[in-house]
């Protein structure tokens, strides 16, 4: 009675344990890692340096076949990617914030200097 018991769970959690490869998600940290390098996010920005450092995990996870930590550090690359575009386009509008205020500041400026 314990040997068809046995069998059954280990069929049932071998079934649960395969996971399929995740070969769309690394394509979309691909694209995502592009995309962040596209707006200018270069190796000095560190959630750039660690998306490139999971997705070659990842990729090194698919050849071993571990296709459930290839998928987790594919999904962790990618948001790290994404998080590098925001801060590099964050700090490209506070850097275009900065010099619209410092020409409204020189036009006021201007403006005191003709009353």
């Amino acid at each position: 009675m314990k040997i068809p018991f046995l069998s059954v769970c280990a069929l049932v959690l071998s079934g649960c344990a395969t996971d399929p490869a995740p070969s769309e998600q690394l394509r979309l940290t691909e694209q995502a890692i592009v995309q962040a390098r596209a707006v200018g996010a270069t190796e000095q920005v560190p959630a750039l340096r660690q998306a490139e450092d999971k997705l070659a995990n990842a990729t090194a996870a698919m050849k071993d076949r571990d296709y459930r930590r290839a998928r987790l550090q594919a999904e962790q690359a990618e948001l790290d990617a994404r998080y590098a575009e925001a801060q590099v386009l964050n700090d490209k509008s506070e850097l275009q914030l900065n010099e619209l205020n410092r020409r409204i500041a020189r036009l006021r400026e201007q403006l005191g200097a003709l009353r």
